[in-house]
């Protein structure tokens, strides 16, 4: 492992260090003062990147993100830009065109598509039947919680009516019980997915590392990645075992399904202590609802269209059982929970089980779009970790005629994304992307979290404006918290035995304004030591 010093920046820790230099050794900080005292503390043979008076801050914490869904659900083309029904039209004709070129056993699929599009229409197989040429389809919308199948997918599935799931999942059916072609979460449309042409291992391995060298290409160094299994965890071996190893540093959740019996919470149980050098598990994943806007969020009182009064566990005691279980043998829990019902349940059983893990790192919850005063009090009281993505805002519509405003009414929708008011009580609060679900790259996250609005001002509205952060709120939220929740004090700050994971930005990322923000260079970044440029410093 080389020796590194970075000379002549500009360092947050937290506080700025005008024309410093830092001392890396062994994937280490081991000192911070002048280039020289630097140089000499390390040797001569040291590489050295000159900043050139670029700001330094600790490398990004991506708090909450999917990774390896790009063998997945992110698969075919992305339908992030689609805004209307003729829009998706072309995209789709086109894919289907390209695929039926290729012929053979090919699949069209899309992901990333905004449900406004079908504000006037039925998400069904019908929709899109024509647009894909007939061909099998599976389109996934912006949040991974609802697809739409073909009905020649639906076919080949062996898809014929509803079905009875272990948790809340729905094969959407239409008066005469045949399938409409709308599946909701994961467990109905796996039914499908299942039978789709997956990637070759050399194919998934390749698109994984792509994945992740973007999140560093803008500044993230950590990922917190909520649904691994065995198979994932083969994977970051492998890609770990490689001469230049993970390109982020991950820890990994394991994922709990609401079909897993006692014996596989066992099984689960017995990987807890598996890692690899830049990778490490001790994380569990549960979910307790779905997403508000197809009304499988779990609320205290009903949606506007009397939706959203069950949980995704049939039987709730469960879900506490559970959490109960794993904690007791270390784990650290983290559970999505959207509605301000959920949330308030995963308290009530996090303080039964007890609020942190073997490692330190407290239980976790991750979402909360909407939530009470008297749950986020509790919250903070009980020291439970929050993780929140506000850039999930970008769907929302000035006038509240998008799905999620118009599901919670004019009350609820007014509480979403409280990240100032977790901050004012008291409780740590992690940022991060939720990718596929929304981009992954930073900047973006860290803009939404200060402007809490479209920051190209084409829509022109601020959500909640006094829920908007501060730039050194948002660099907190993607750094010290970040490490707060994941139980590592050594990640996340500048200071002398901290690991050496760094980020070198053009500018200051705290006081460039939201929209410089996005446009901001990455310099360099430093993953346990390890130096990778992205481009040259500003003089």
């Amino acid at each position: 492992m080389t020796d590194l010093v970075v000379q002549g920046a500009r360092i947050l820790a937290p506080e700025p260090i005008e024309h410093a230099s830092v001392a890396v050794r062994g994937g280490r900080i081991v000192g911070i003062g002048t280039a020289g005292e630097m140089r000499a503390l390390v040797g001569a043979d040291a590489d050295v990147l000159d900043a050139r008076g670029a700001t330094l801050t600790p490398g990004l914490i991506d708090s909450h993100a999917h990774p390896v869904n790009v063998t997945t659900l992110a698969r075919g083309i992305d339908l992030g830009a689609v805004r209307t029904w003729d829009d998706l039209a072309v995209a789709l004709h086109a894919e289907a065109a390209r695929v039926q070129r290729i012929g053979g056993d090919a699949w069209v699929r899309a992901w990333n598509l905004d449900y406004a599009v079908f504000a006037d229409r039925p998400m069904s197989a019908a929709a899109i039947d024509d647009l894909v040429l007939g061909l099998p389809a599976c389109v996934m919308l912006f949040d991974c919680h609802t697809a739409i199948a073909s009905s020649a997918a639906l076919r080949i599935a062996g898809v014929r009516g509803a079905e009875r799931f272990a948790d809340a999942a729905q094969i959407v059916v239409d008066a005469d019980g045949r399938p409409t072609g709308e599946l909701r979460e994961p467990s109905a449309y796996a039914r499908v997915l299942d039978h789709a042409p997956g990637l070759r291992p050399d194919e998934a391995r390749a698109a994984v590392l792509d994945t992740l060298h973007a999140f560093r290409r803008s500044g993230v160094t950590s990922v917190v990645v909520m649904d691994g299994d065995r198979s994932r965890h083969d994977l970051y071996d492998e890609l770990d075992a490689t001469a230049s190893g993970l390109p982020v540093r991950i820890m990994t959740a394991l994922l709990h399904g609401q079909h897993f019996d006692d014996d596989d919470v066992d099984d689960v149980i017995a990987q807890r202590d598996r890692h690899g050098s830049r990778w490490s598990g001790g994380l569990i994943k549960l979910f307790h609802d779905g997403v508000i806007d197809t009304g499988t969020a779990w609320l205290y009182e009903a949606d506007t269209r009397g939706d959203g009064l069950a949980p995704l566990w049939p039987d709730p005691a469960r879900y506490a059982d559970v959490v109960q279980r794993y904690a007791e043998a270390g784990f650290q829990i983290a559970t999505h929970a959207i509605g301000d019902r959920a949330v308030g349940e995963v308290v009530t059983a996090y303080e039964r089980a007890g609020v942190t893990a073997v490692s330190g790192a407290p239980h976790r919850i991750e979402h909360l779009e909407t939530m009470t005063d008297v749950d986020l009090a509790r919250i903070a009281r009980a020291g439970i970790g929050v993780s929140m993505q506000p850039l999930h805002m970008q769907w929302r519509a000035a006038d509240h005629s998008d799905s999620w405003a118009d599901r919670l009414g004019g009350e609820r929708s007014a509480r979403g994304w409280r990240a100032k008011d977790v901050l004012r009580a008291g409780a740590t609060l992690a940022l991060g992307s939720d990718w596929p679900v929304a981009q992954l790259d930073a900047r973006i996250g860290m803009a939404w979290a200060r402007m809490r609005g479209h920051v190209d001002g084409d829509r022109g509205h601020v959500f909640e404006p006094e829920q908007r952060l501060t730039g050194a709120e948002v660099l907190h939220g993607y750094t010290t918290a970040g490490a707060t929740l994941m139980g590592d004090a050594s990640l996340g700050r500048i200071a002398v035995g901290a690991k050496a994971d760094l980020a070198l930005w053009a500018d200051d990322p705290t006081r460039v304004s939201p929209q410089d923000l996005l446009d901001l260079a990455v310099v360099a970044t430093v993953v346990d030591g390890q130096l990778l440029e992205h481009g040259a410093p500003t003089p």
